[in-house]
């Protein structure tokens, strides 16, 4: 079972359930401390590690059908349905999982994402961790020195490095499976079918391209009451860029 930690000690009710947050490629539960420490003042918060991250377990698959797998078995867990935040990947999985077992949510968020394939990868950030002289780190300002020479912007160095295990010397990443799992992840199901007719909201970057008006069409098809708004100066990384609008968004929404 994926890896979680929870914040907040309500009880999870019909009208107040557990928020189960989803990050996206590359992070961690981790990287949603913040917020959801926030946000457990009025509700139980969980996030997790997706398959291939941080402490959840590896497997030799990434796609979307797989992982959403894994968020059915955590709520299950958890004693589900929850309410279901993901950004980026976590969106699409939150969205496969909404497809595939639409009785396990309750409201959807999908943070800056859209059911579509897209035409770039992240591969360059794989081939830069890959060159991180992992046998000599006694840091993470060590790895995060070696991420500038290999071209990563200084924004992504230290959310890179919140994967990386200096007392091991290793990436809590499955590097390995992530690249050759890579046109997976960019991409998008098309045997996923049906739709999630749950509250549904697509937040996204107002300096994103992520999600944008051409895709308003697909999303209805399969989230007929999506939705939409857009925090103001925050690209793809809204959540991070805007944490106090992204909070007072999921209140909105979650509390309405």
């Amino acid at each position: 079972m994926l890896s979680f930690t929870e914040f907040g000690d309500h009880t999870p009710t019909a009208e107040n359930p557990a928020l189960l947050i989803v990050h996206g490629l590359y992070g961690s539960g981790r990287n949603w401390g913040v917020i959801a420490r926030r946000l457990g003042d009025s509700r139980r918060v969980v996030t997790l590690d997706m398959r291939n991250h941080g402490h959840s377990p590896r497997a030799p698959s990434h796609s979307y059908p797989d992982m959403a797998e894994d968020l059915a078995e955590l709520i299950e867990h958890l004693g589900g349905p929850v309410d279901l935040c993901g950004h980026s990947m976590g969106g699409k999985a939150a969205m496969a999982l909404a497809l595939l077992h639409p009785e396990k949510l309750r409201k959807l968020i999908v943070a800056d994402i859209a059911p579509v394939a897209y035409s770039h990868d992240q591969q360059q950030f794989i081939d830069a961790m890959r060159r991180v002289d992992l046998s000599t780190l006694t840091r993470r300002s060590e790895a995060e020195s070696q991420l500038a020479e290999a071209g990563v912007d200084r924004s992504l160095q230290s959310f890179f490095t919140q994967s990386l295990d200096v007392t091991n010397r290793q990436w809590r990443l499955n590097l390995n499976v992530l690249d050759a799992e890579m046109d997976k992840i960019i991409g998008w199901p098309e045997t996923l079918v049906g739709s999630f007719s749950g509250p549904t909201l697509f937040l996204s970057g107002a300096e994103s391209e992520y999600v944008l008006p051409e895709h308003r069409d697909r999303i209805k098809s399969l989230f007929p009451t999506a939705r939409f708004a857009k925090l103001p100066g925050a690209g793809h990384w809204l959540h991070a860029e805007k944490p106090r609008e992204f909070e007072a968004a999921l209140r909105t929404f979650l509390d309405a």
